[in-house]
């Protein structure tokens, strides 16, 4: 493609120039876009036809690559190293307990801690012992909508704060529960990271034991969750909502003892992740 560079907060002002090319789109990198230009005009540089990827899927965290599911073969390896040249490639061959750690498998490259930047928040966390799930992401900003300011939230599966985070910089006052020592440690260091230290009062250990009082909003972002729903349901305020996660071919069943706190249910279906097996949020409202 031919094409010009100019910085890309100024490409509002050459809509209408006579060189540009409008049957192709502006490419944009790093503050720099390049605008195709029409032959017969001079260029300032000649573009490559862009590549698309037809390989293995995985996710970034950071530098680092991340496979799920099956075993990749060499060549899909190969062609990840090739696409992204990352600082290593792991395979994530399953999550153990209740802790959630990963079964990984390193298959390039030296892993380290990493940093991942999602909406405006960054979380820290080393992959080789500390589940991460990019497929939140969407649940991260449906949270940041919904959670009002003032709000007291329970997260009682935290993580490294992937819901807390997010909770906190809404204006929610959060008390975030976590049974991992490794990922409390994670979790604690994300909340300084992030600025919310004021809003967020961190614990390490059972949530079933660190509840206290009753919440506005309650995250139950494990897939274990359906077990301890009647617990949550005990310190949720009338008007208060649950969001609990699990996995499964079909939508959890809401217990019969649970069923009557409940009005209205939404659900939603994340992701999949596993064969014939979905990530699910469930928005159940409290009566």
């Amino acid at each position: 493609m031919r094409s010009r560079q100019i910085p890309a907060e100024l490409l509002s002002t050459i809509r209408d120039a006579d060189w540009v090319d409008h049957a192709r789109r502006p490419y944009v990198q790093q503050g720099i876009a390049y605008v195709p230009v029409k032959e017969g005009y001079p260029c300032d540089m000649e573009l490559s036809p862009r590549v698309s990827y037809d390989g293995r899927g995985f996710f970034m965290a950071g530098r680092i690559a991340i496979v799920q599911g099956k075993e990749p073969t060499a060549a899909e390896i190969d062609r990840i190293e090739e696409w992204k040249k990352p600082a290593a490639i792991l395979w994530i061959r399953s999550c153990q307990g209740v802790e959630r750690i990963p079964d990984v498998r390193v298959l390039r490259g030296k892993p380290s801690e990493v940093s991942c930047r999602e909406l405006g928040m960054v979380f820290r966390f080393d992959p080789l012992r500390i589940m991460f799930s990019q497929g939140n992401r969407t649940e991260k900003a449906r949270l940041m909508r919904t959670v009002r300011s003032g709000e007291r939230v329970a997260d009682m599966f935290a993580g490294i704060g992937y819901f807390t985070i997010p909770a906190a910089r809404a204006g929610a006052r959060v008390h975030a529960m976590e049974l991992n020592p490794v990922a409390y440690g994670y979790l604690c260091r994300n909340i300084r990271e992030n600025g919310v230290e004021s809003r967020v009062v961190p614990e390490c250990g059972d949530c079933r034991d660190l509840l206290t009082g009753w919440y506005d909003r309650i995250v139950m972002g494990h897939f274990d969750s359906p077990a301890f729903l009647d617990i949550a349901a005990g310190h949720t305020l009338p008007g208060g909502t649950i969001h609990l996660h699990a996995a499964g071919s079909y939508p959890p069943e809401i217990p019969e003892s649970c069923r009557v706190r409940f009005g209205e249910i939404d659900i939603r279906r994340i992701k999949k992740v596993a064969p014939h097996t979905w990530h699910y949020v469930l928005d159940l409202k409290v009566v």
